[in-house]
């Protein structure tokens, strides 16, 4: 037995419990800062709560998902991804992200965008609230189509739904089938909103399929590039920036959500960047052990999880879908697959 498979659960999860007590200490800090009060102290300690266990439930695709990833790349680029990666990831889409929000639709600098988060919470989340509808459109694009290419694969031979996904799988020869797919969706979708509701769905659906495609024709071309260079091996920069760009598609959802629960971003920041820490604790386990070539119906949990996440952020354009729910059916339907590995296992185990 390696190293890796020796390693206890406490130890890949030390970082994320160490971020876990600064985090709340932190919250509780904050609460004490803001209201003066100790009822208000816990309230905001328990909102922090709270977002995390939110963050790790919407994120267990997420962590599926970098793994299947970063099992082909190197352990430089490895390396790279589970430290600048999720420096990216905390600071940037739970805190930069909401703030450029805010820029962009309210048409004002950084510093006052800021200001207006410390001392204008309500207003905040009002703009916030407003962008949801690009948002999610854009989002939801984007991960159906990292959903549909790993099913859209005639390479793929391991079917847990087997009579579904053996038809898909016949079907990936054909050129630009599964964009062809997602803009019909996207275009059926769109006509049930009016006005400019619809045009802002339409113009942001493209844009987010258009990011995808750049990011896989810049991320093969970046790969290339190292390789001819020697500069990396498999699974490089491209790779690198694919994962970026995923993992702020998986958060629009969780940010926007966050503000259902406070309009304090600082609130927001602590609550979400502890759980994105159990989301990288998580990943580098599933990397290590080998998980996912363990159970061999993980990943198709975490692509039908990702494909019912891009339709529930195309209906939360029309209503509003609470985020627990989005959570718990994600960890759901991985939890079923987790339990059809298994069985498939005992099923091998007791044939030999």
């Amino acid at each position: 037995m390696d190293y890796a498979t020796e390693k206890s659960l406490i130890s890949y999860l030390k970082w994320a419990l160490i971020s876990t007590v600064i985090g709340l200490a932190l919250a509780a800090l904050l609460g004490w800062q803001s209201t003066g009060t100790i009822g208000g102290t816990l309230t905001i300690f328990f909102i922090c709560a709270v977002l995390a266990v939110l963050e790790i439930s919407l994120s267990f695709d997420n962590a599926i998902v970098n793994a299947n990833k970063l099992k082909d790349m190197t352990p430089v680029w490895q390396h790279r991804f589970l430290t600048w990666g999720i420096i990216i990831a905390v600071f940037g889409m739970r805190i930069v992200f909401p703030l450029l929000i805010v820029v962009i639709a309210a048409n004002v600098g950084p510093w006052t965008a800021m200001v207006m988060a410390a001392t204008q919470p309500e207003e905040y989340a009002r703009i916030m609230n407003e962008a949801h509808l690009p948002i999610a459109a854009f989002g939801g694009t984007f991960l159906m189509m990292v959903a549909l290419g790993y099913f859209f694969d005639e390479e793929k031979d391991v079917h847990w739904i087997h009579w579904l996904e053996s038809r898909i799988s016949q079907y990936a020869s054909v050129k630009g089938v599964e964009i062809a797919f997602v803009l019909t969706v996207a275009l059926l979708f769109s006509r049930l909103l009016e006005g400019a509701e619809r045009d802002v769905f339409v113009y942001s659906a493209i844009y987010g399929l258009l990011t995808f495609l750049l990011v896989e024709v810049l991320g093969g071309f970046l790969d290339k590039s190292q390789e001819s260079t020697r500069a990396a091996a498999q699974g490089g920069l491209g790779a690198f920036l694919y994962l970026e760009v995923l993992d702020a598609s998986f958060s629009f959802d969780g940010v926007i959500g966050a503000f259902a629960l406070s309009q304090n971003l600082f609130v927001i920041a602590i609550g979400l960047g502890i759980g994105a820490m159990y989301v990288r604790s998580m990943t580098i386990m599933l990397v290590e052990r080998g998980t996912l070539a363990q159970y061999r119906y993980l990943e198709h949990g975490a692509f039908y999880a990702i494909l019912i996440l891009a339709v529930i952020m195309y209906f939360q354009t029309l209503v509003h879908i609470p985020e627990v729910i989005t959570g718990l059916g994600g960890a759901g339907l991985i939890g079923v697959a987790l339990w059809s590995s298994i069985r498939w296992n005992r099923r091998e185990a007791a044939a030999e």
